[in-house]
């Protein structure tokens, strides 16, 4: 579990290039002068061939940052589930233009509040010329509201497809969701008897989606490290300006003990968001455990973490005027994302057998 020189400046420039641009604006440069969207595109569709460590790098970067740009759901979600298809066909046509980020794509594919395949309740009835017509609607889409591709998860008789539909056609609706988190786009996507085109195998959409979940909780696990890592950081500065009884506040013992608990934390979160990165790197077989793993410890650990840092800045810690609420609201609505941490521990039991017969 170690990163090259490499991967040191790839961190650094993207960490330049944030500091520099702030908000969505970062997209544009991210994209061309750095390439993250390529990043885990193979160099047969016009990326650059790397993997899961790349990601991670970038995941923990736009975590520190909060940046709202649709890495995470483009370059992550829908690129692997394109290449997890195994359509090669597909894969040509549609990956350039996401590797290049000419293209923002989206996955749609929880339902009922959940991301597991099972809750998918979506339709695709079979129509003249190959068309499948889709119902159904889609939750918690990230940046589904303004992407250019958009990849539905549906059933049909033989069972769980993936599906390639138009973003501006016929019965799709798309409508940008309100949530706590204003740095993560979402959107609810209904559709009614939507046009669409199958990607991949008729019936293979639990594998694709199986394995697009673990690679999503690897990446979005280093994001999570990325902000608690920052959290911290806010906060030991802090904690060595504020002055209190005439001595800075980090100088108590108290703060002293949270502190150091905070990084327990983060060190911890760190090593299992490392752990499921290189497992999806090296083709583990026991991948699902890892990123089962790293999805709950990293987002209880930020979660916590974000908590402490509003505690121990004190009144400042609660104003608009600080960022402390904004990881705060980062870290609980990314705990739910992809699945609660009860739920993956559940998939983590599950795994090693602990579950009832």
């Amino acid at each position: 579990m170690r990163f090259t020189e490499e991967h040191g400046e790839l961190r650094s420039a993207v960490r330049a290039l944030l500091a520099k641009h702030e908000g969505a604006a970062a997209w544009g440069p991210l994209t061309e002068q750095i390439g993250v969207a390529s990043l885990a595109v193979p160099e047969e569709y016009g990326g650059a061939g790397c993997g899961a460590r790349e990601v991670h790098v970038v995941m923990e970067e736009l975590g520190r940052a909060l940046s709202p740009v649709p890495y995470l759901g483009s370059a992550v979600l829908s690129v692997q589930a394109l290449l997890a298809s195994g359509d090669s066909g597909a894969c040509a046509r549609l990956l350039p233009r996401l590797a290049a980020g000419e293209t923002v794509g989206a996955l749609a594919w929880a339902e009922r509040g959940s991301w597991d395949a099972a809750a998918i309740r979506a339709e695709a009835v079979p129509g003249p010329d190959g068309v499948w017509r889709l119902t159904g609607t889609k939750e918690f889409v990230l940046d589904g509201a303004g992407a250019g591709l958009l990849l539905v998860a549906a059933r049909t008789g033989a069972g769980l497809c993936l599906f390639e539909v138009p973003v501006d056609g016929a019965g799709v609706r798309r409508e940008p969701s309100v949530t706590m988190d204003g740095t993560r786009a979402q959107a609810r996507i209904v559709l009614d008897r939507a046009e669409g085109r199958l990607i991949g195998a008729e019936a293979d959409g639990d594998r694709v989606l199986g394995h697009v979940l673990d690679l999503a909780c690897a990446a979005l696990a280093a994001e999570q490290t990325g902000a608690a890592e920052r959290c911290l950081e806010l906060t030991i500065a802090y904690a060595g300006e504020r002055v209190q009884f005439g001595r800075p506040v980090g100088s108590f013992q108290a703060v002293k003990h949270r502190l150091a608990d905070a990084y327990v934390l983060v060190e911890s979160a760190r090593s299992a968001a490392y752990c499921a990165a290189c497992g999806a790197d090296d083709g583990s077989p026991d991948l699902t455990r890892r990123a089962a793993v790293a999805k709950s410890a990293c987002s209880e650990a930020f979660s916590t973490v974000a908590g402490e840092t509003i505690q121990l800045h004190g009144g400042i810690g609660i104003t608009w005027e600080h960022d402390a609420h904004r990881y705060f609201k980062r870290a609980h609505g990314s705990a739910q994302l992809f699945g609660s941490p009860a739920w993956h521990r559940g998939r983590l039991a599950e795994e090693l057998g602990l579950t009832a017969a």
